[in-house]
């Protein structure tokens, strides 16, 4: 039990250690990456609504629907 105490403590120690290494992005790059990210996901939802759009169209050509 002594053990697994001890290892976790290593363990949050590491953690601790680490944390102070990490280089968090600017305000700025948050905002331009989270537009971006929303643009793409609109641009690519609006494709796949207008394929959808498309296909039913197409898909009305068939006899026996």
């Amino acid at each position: 039990m002594e053990q697994a105490k001890s290892a976790l403590k290593e363990y949050f120690k590491g953690v601790k250690a680490e944390w102070y290494k990490i280089t968090w992005p600017q305000k700025n790059q948050i905002v331009v990456q989270t537009i971006t990210t929303v643009a793409v996901v609109f641009f690519f939802t609006t494709i796949v609504y207008l394929l959808d759009i498309i296909f039913k169209g197409l898909f009305s050509f068939i006899p026996g629907r």
